[in-house]
């Protein structure tokens, strides 16, 4: 399998603790790690494989959702505090890894996307509802993780993955998947972030979309020819008979 992660650590100096750094990019296991016990064995290890604190950068479209669930237990027992930094995307299953960090900082032009999960599945209608019930567990199982990181109500949190949604680094902070957005210090305090949140949802995009071609497409009634009484009708089979 390709290593979808790297560790890089900066040894302890004088002025300076021992720093590790864990970089997540790509696609989360781009095979899955279901019914694997080398894969996950391996990230254990190598996270283990030192002490205190990490920082863990985070672009990633998403992925494995197993995978996803295990590297976010792992980071969620790890005995030491694990700061979480977007600078990219955090999409799908790796925004589920982003709710593991003890602080989860993201940069001003990152984003952040949560959805329902999704599979693919053959058989007759036994095995598809067993795929629904199955993709409804899954779905709980991830909005678990939202809820512990951003104490948003379930019903909440799920509307928002039923419509796909992507924040901003502003709307990420404001329902509480992020703690901060991240500042470089050389940046001048008037070009700050803006106040202003974006978030964006496909669904209401498309349901906006729809309702505005259906005004379009709407045609008005042609107005009805005016009626004509009983005699007038008579008056006219007298004219024509003559």
């Amino acid at each position: 399998m390709k290593k979808f992660w790297k560790w890089k650590n900066q040894a302890e100096t004088e002025t300076a603790p021992t720093e590790r750094t864990l970089f997540l990019n790509g696609t989360i296991a781009e095979e899955s790690w279901f019914d694997d016990d080398v894969t996950p064995q391996l990230f254990k290890e190598e996270l283990m494989s030192g002490d205190g604190d990490i920082t863990v950068w985070i672009n990633s479209p998403g992925g494995d959702c197993v995978a996803a669930a295990q590297i976010y237990n792992m980071l969620m027992d790890y005995p030491h505090n694990v700061t979480v930094k977007i600078d990219g995307i955090a999409a799908s299953a790796a925004s589920v890894i982003a709710m593991a960090g003890t602080k989860v900082l993201v940069s001003p032009v990152s984003m952040m996307m949560i959805h329902n999960p999704m599979t693919v599945a053959m058989g007759d209608t036994a095995e598809m509802q067993k795929a629904i019930e199955m993709l409804a567990s899954v779905k709980d199982s991830i909005i678990n993780a939202y809820e512990i990181k951003t104490g948003l109500s379930r019903a909440k949190l799920s509307h928002l993955m039923d419509a796909e949604t992507w924040m901003d680094a502003n709307k990420a902070v404001e329902l509480g998947f992020a703690d901060d957005v991240l500042a470089r210090s050389e940046i001048p305090e008037d070009m700050e972030p803006p106040a202003v949140s974006m978030l964006y949802s496909k669904a209401a995009v498309v349901n906006s979309l729809m309702d505005k071609i259906a005004a379009k497409c709407t045609t008005k009634p042609k107005n009805k020819p005016a009626g004509r009484s009983v005699d007038s009708l008579y008056e006219r089979l007298d004219l024509l008979r003559f």
